[in-house]
């Protein structure tokens, strides 16, 4: 056979044989047995995993390229380096004549000190069971599965054999000397102590550590920026963590979502007229078809955020009226629930004033800081309206609010 192996034949191990076979190879399973796997490589460096690579060559065989791999036997048994430094074809018995069948292709010891009469080591077709909803065979001991081969009704030499594009399932799994990076493939599987790294592949290629309980991406592992590379449905691994998005915004983890790492502005206007003659405080504006207009936002950790509110204000004479000067007022109410945080002042409103008779109108604004806010929580910022006199009206048009918090 072309697959060699080490400390395998009772006599007979050549010298060649150690030489390709001492692959240094010794990814820890625990702490006496190594993860079984194919060496990584290919030779002009554009793939992950070449060795053992398997394609058809006829109807009924396929071949297994070169390759260098470890086979891990029971805990007490040891590990097995094995080179297979030719290809090798492996042939597969015809369909059955009902249904299809899987038949699964490993890497095998065969070692007599634990079982049977042979000391070996093979490339092998493991024969599966054909039936309505067929399943690979168990893979034996001391062996490493390379691929899965679906074998359809009848397929035979003179019947179309074996369509190799759509019937092989790659079941290669790579391995790479102790403290190494192991660039995954196939099924990720845990890994055998905290501060190991493992490399995965496409489509969200990244670094990733053993934290004891899990795999983390390495950015995150220091403290750093989850890049856009990893799925928007990836959770964080702590509270506080910040990840980029595609869309440019950082998000932060909550503990149970992702959300805006800096939140807001936050912004509400209406571009509808209305009025009012009321000398106190009113939500609601005459002839505007939607009332009141609210802002509502989360308080920072700095507990501060910048109010901005305006509105283009006119007075108006009732008929029949004359010289009257009068004022139009907008404020607000800040709310935490039903605790009212800021109450309405006209020392805090904006506010247009005319002392003739004509009707004046006046785009105002006022800028002010919220401050004593509670992290976390979210406050309502409800704009208010009055006039100075209830034979004027007060016309409000527009209206906005703006909350920017400080961070």
């Amino acid at each position: 056979m072309n697959l060699r192996s080490s400390w395998v034949l009772e006599t007979g191990q050549t010298r060649e044989d150690t030489r390709l076979t001492q692959i240094g190879a010794t990814n820890a399973l625990n702490p006496v047995q190594v993860r079984s796997g194919v060496l990584p490589g290919s030779y002009d460096g554009k793939y992950r995993l070449s060795g053992f690579w398997m394609t058809g060559a006829s109807a009924m065989a396929a071949t297994v390229s070169e390759g260098r791999a470890v086979i891990q036997g029971d805990i007490s048994q040891g590990a097995y380096p094995v080179a297979l430094p030719m290809a090798q074809q492996v042939a597969f018995v015809e369909g059955d004549a009902q249904y299809r069948r899987i038949d699964l292709v490993v890497l095998r010891i065969y070692d007599r000190l634990y079982e049977g009469t042979r000391n070996e080591a093979v490339v092998e077709v493991i024969q599966g069971q054909a039936g309505p909803t067929p399943k690979a065979p168990l893979a034996p001991p001391r062996s490493l599965p390379l691929y899965e081969v679906t074998v359809p009704i009848g397929a035979s030499a003179g019947n179309g054999g074996i369509p190799w594009n759509t019937s092989l399932k790659d079941l290669r799994t790579s391995v790479v000397s102790a403290g190494g990076i192991l660039p995954v493939e196939g099924a990720v599987t845990p890994g055998a102590y905290p501060g190991q790294y493992q490399d995965v592949d496409l489509p969200n290629s990244q670094l990733q550590r053993w934290d004891g309980g899990k795999w983390v991406a390495y950015p995150q592992a220091l403290g750093g920026i989850v890049p856009t590379s990893v799925s928007t449905s990836t959770p964080g691994t702590y509270n506080g963590q910040y990840r980029a998005t595609t869309a440019g915004p950082l998000q932060r983890w909550t503990g149970t979502a992702w959300a805006p790492a800096y939140p807001g502005p936050y912004f509400n206007d209406s571009l509808d007229a209305g009025y009012t003659t009321s000398t106190t405080y009113v939500s609601a504006l005459v002839e505007r078809t939607t009332n009141p207009l609210t802002v509502s936002f989360v308080a920072p950790e700095s507990r501060q955020a910048i109010l901005a509110f305006g509105s283009r204000m006119e007075l108006a004479l009732a008929t029949g009226t004359t010289g009257i000067a009068s004022s139009a007022y907008m404020c607000v109410r800040v709310t935490q629930g039903t605790t009212v945080h800021r109450e309405l002042e006209d020392e805090l409103a904006a506010m247009a004033s005319k002392s003739a008779d004509p009707t004046d109108a006046f785009s105002v604004s006022s800028t002010q800081r919220l401050h004593s806010l509670t992290p976390g929580l979210t406050y309502t910022v409800t704009a208010y309206y009055r006039t100075s006199n209830t034979n004027v009206r007060a016309w409000f048009d527009n209206t906005f609010i703006q909350v920017t918090p400080q961070y």
